[in-house]
């Protein structure tokens, strides 16, 4: 029998990515109608950093995923450190009161995109995969999407009284929180990501590295593998493809890394890039939107932090469950704009309150570390005051409280 031309929910959340799926998962439990909307097919690679802070595996528990994904997940971290020119430091990161089983670690997002996405089915959410949004419109009974299954092109309309915009920050589409490209800047930080086998990272450590025009980051994956995210400003990126001029932009990165921080050298050496580069930008951050009226964005769709602290994962996952707070209690009720504004409201200011100070910690440290005059200051502070990383950790959201900090 023919899937009928109309679907009808509670919620229609545009994006199966960590927030989108979190939402979509408490608000099935919650006994709402839910569909996800996914263009991609599962499991995926992802421009992402992939760690997951000692914060927000709690909520994952509660989720029912925790387990899942931590056999499937790197070795606990339990030091953040700095790799800038010579310098390599350490400090270690307090994870109590979230205990030893719910460190921070990575996951790959192949993995975990895959493990929420299912978990969100089996929570009751309907799951268009893969499908993607073409048209939007909001009519009398609710918020009208029109989807198109990749591939066949079959088209279905979807409806229902709230639209959770989920769909990350780096394609345009229908939705008004898609309209965010601006024209090329120098400035414009450009995202690459590689993994590699052979390496010589400590298992326990998540360092940031510092370079002249950039910043990145390491961390130990699953399999023993080496996770390298960095973000490199548009016109630094120019310079390395023409000092390297038979490079890719990838290796041309990674030439540049390794020739400015001698602890990602140390850590790579030997080691082999597995499968190929991948890249994305720009990336541009900020707050953006927390959307308006039966419209809600979440994820990095609202806002998103400098990759440096590597919180992305956990800011998605987290807001989305403050969104779910507000959004719970829809059902049966008549939505009038009051109503609206007011999780709109209560939205907006959870948000603020816990992940500003992330926003405005990694803005600072981006504004340190891309530059080697304050580079070299901020080496000079650690050396002399190494509980400052610790500290850092901290006020990214990494830990409840700050650890000891010491040489590496």
């Amino acid at each position: 029998m023919a899937d009928p031309v109309h679907h009808d929910y509670d919620a229609v959340v545009i994006g199966g990515g960590p927030a989108g799926t979190t939402v979509a998962i408490l608000l099935a439990q919650a006994g709402q109608r839910v569909a996800v909307v996914e263009k991609a097919r599962f499991p995926r690679r992802k421009v992402c950093g992939e760690f997951i802070s000692a914060t927000t595996w709690p909520l994952l528990r509660e989720l029912g995923v925790a387990d899942l994904l931590h056999r499937n997940a790197g070795p606990r971290i339990r030091r953040v450190g700095l790799y800038a020119g010579p310098a390599r430091f350490s400090a270690a990161i307090t994870t109590a009161p979230f205990g030893e089983a719910d460190g921070g670690c990575a996951v790959g997002r192949d993995v975990l995109d895959t493990v929420l996405m299912a978990r969100a089915r089996s929570a009751g959410a309907s799951v268009w995969q893969p499908w993607t949004l073409v048209g939007h419109g909001l009519e009398p009974e609710g918020h009208c999407c029109a989807v198109e299954e990749r591939g066949s092109g079959r088209r279905r309309t979807l409806t229902a009284r709230v639209l959770i915009a989920a769909h990350g920050s780096w394609e345009s589409g229908p939705l008004p929180s898609q309209d965010f490209r601006g024209p090329p800047r120098p400035s414009d930080l450009l995202a690459f990501k590689g993994q590699f086998s052979g390496g010589h990272l400590p298992a326990d450590l998540m360092p940031l590295l510092a370079f002249p025009g950039g910043y990145g980051g390491m961390v130990s994956a699953a399999g023993g593998r080496i996770s390298l995210s960095c973000c490199i400003r548009r016109d630094q990126l120019a310079a390395c493809r023409k000092r390297w001029p038979r490079h890719r932009a990838g290796d041309a990165v990674l030439a540049h890394l390794v020739a400015h921080c001698a602890g990602a050298a140390a850590a790579l050496s030997g080691a082999r890039l597995e499968s190929s580069w991948l890249a994305a930008g720009p990336v541009r951050p900020g707050v953006r939107s927390f959307g308006s009226g039966s419209v809600f964005v979440v994820g990095n769709a609202a806002a998103e932090a400098h990759s440096l602290v590597a919180e992305g994962i956990s800011m998605a996952i987290q807001s989305a469950a403050l969104l779910s707070e507000q959004l719970a209690t829809q059902r049966g009720n008549t939505l009038a704009p009051a109503l609206l504004a007011s999780w709109h409201s209560a939205y907006a200011s959870a948000w603020r309150r816990k992940f500003l100070p992330r926003m405005h910690a990694a803005w600072l440290f981006a504004k340190i570390f891309t530059h080697p005059a304050s580079t070299r200051l901020a080496v000079a502070l650690v050396r002399r005051f190494p509980r400052l990383l610790a500290l850092g950790a901290r006020f990214s959201g990494k830990s409840a409280s700050a650890g000891a900090g010491a040489a590496a």
